[in-house]
């Protein structure tokens, strides 16, 4: 199994904790940012490399900015 990247696993974390504080699940979630639930978990397991797009659509999904959902997700 390859090695996953830090910055990927920083951004997972930072939206599972996100979207647990708003009280949703995966599920819940990806409806309302109009993705599919594979891909949040994916994200969440710092498994994918979600594009800005994306990013921003889950960061208005959780009713916060794009900056507060990479808060802490740098080199």
């Amino acid at each position: 199994m390859p090695k996953r990247d830090p910055l990927l696993v920083k951004l997972g974390q930072s939206l599972k904790r996100h979207r647990e504080a708003a009280g949703h699940s995966q599920e819940y979630l990806a409806e309302l940012a109009d993705i599919d639930r594979t891909y949040v978990s994916d994200i969440e397991r710092g498994n994918r490399n979600p594009g800005i797009k994306n990013i921003a659509r889950l960061a208005k999904a959780l009713d916060i900015t794009t900056a507060e959902l990479c808060e802490g997700v740098d080199l």
